[in-house]
């Protein structure tokens, strides 16, 4: 598992270790910093500011074709992509200003801030409460929008991007541009897997947002949400050529991420 589900929201793992650290830092400095609740309060909310804009940007400046290519993606705040060594470095500075009078404090906080990024780092790169539930593609076969069986091993061959998705989530829909994208790229084949809905609603809504993809499937009975073992939509998981599962995300997908994927395998 790699997201909680509360109800219709999905609350990723990074995001939980992110909340558990932050909440963690604030607990230490509020022991061990000997702030008053005011001093406390302006740094840590302002470092929390400081973190996102900073790991925002960062990401950004490291993947600016992607953004280039849809600007208004950097304002897209839910959506993955943000790089905790610059939030660290923004972080930091913030610290050393907001504190700039009570030099111990400004040590201890930069110490704090330094430890909590560093846990942070390991739960995220270790994810002691996810992991891979689906290695390889499954054995399972879904009809196509012409009623055609469609079996996901026989894809192997090339990238297989595999997407959950319904025409109820908002977060899918958003995303479906960019998949259809990536179904046009050389060696990638995207598999968009309807759950639960019927022909008609799949077809109609493809039809008037003019998405084309060479494998929409159905999947009435939800088997392989259950097989994937996904918590919610939208899920989506990259196997490489061979077949192996190499990458999942729950949740909306950002072009910066996917493009990631595809470079990387």
């Amino acid at each position: 598992m790699d997201a909680f589900a509360l109800g219709p929201v999905l609350i990723s793992l990074p995001r939980l270790y992110t909340i558990g650290c932050a909440l963690l830092l604030l607990l230490a400095a509020w022991l061990l910093l000997g702030l008053s609740p005011t001093e406390r309060a302006r740094w840590f909310n302002g470092l929390v500011l400081a973190w996102v804009l900073g790991a925002r940007l960062g990401h950004v400046a490291m993947h600016l074709d992607a953004y280039a290519a849809a600007p208004l993606d950097v304002l897209k705040l839910w959506q993955p992509g943000y790089h905790g060594l610059w939030g660290l470095l923004a972080a930091l500075i913030w610290t050393a200003w907001s504190l700039r009078a009570r030099l111990l404090s400004m040590i201890g906080a930069m110490g704090l801030t330094i430890g909590a990024s560093a846990l942070w780092l390991v739960l995220v790169t270790l994810s002691p409460l996810g992991g891979m539930p689906l290695q390889a593609l499954p054995d399972l076969t879904l009809e196509n929008l012409d009623g055609e069986p469609v079996n996901l091993q026989a894809l192997r061959g090339e990238r297989v991007v595999v997407n959950l998705w319904a025409t109820w989530c908002p977060p899918c829909l958003r995303e479906m541009p960019l998949l259809a994208e990536a179904d046009t790229r050389e060696g990638v084949t995207v598999v968009v897997v309807n759950q639960g809905e019927t022909l008609l609603q799949v077809a109609r809504y493809l039809d008037e947002q003019g998405l084309v993809f060479r494998y929409p499937l159905l999947d009435p009975s939800q088997s392989l949400l259950m097989t994937l073992e996904a918590p919610g939509l939208p899920t989506t998981v990259l196997f490489d050529a061979s077949g192996q599962a190499v990458e999942r995300h729950v949740g909306e997908l950002s072009r910066a991420q996917l493009d990631g994927w595809l470079r990387r395998h």
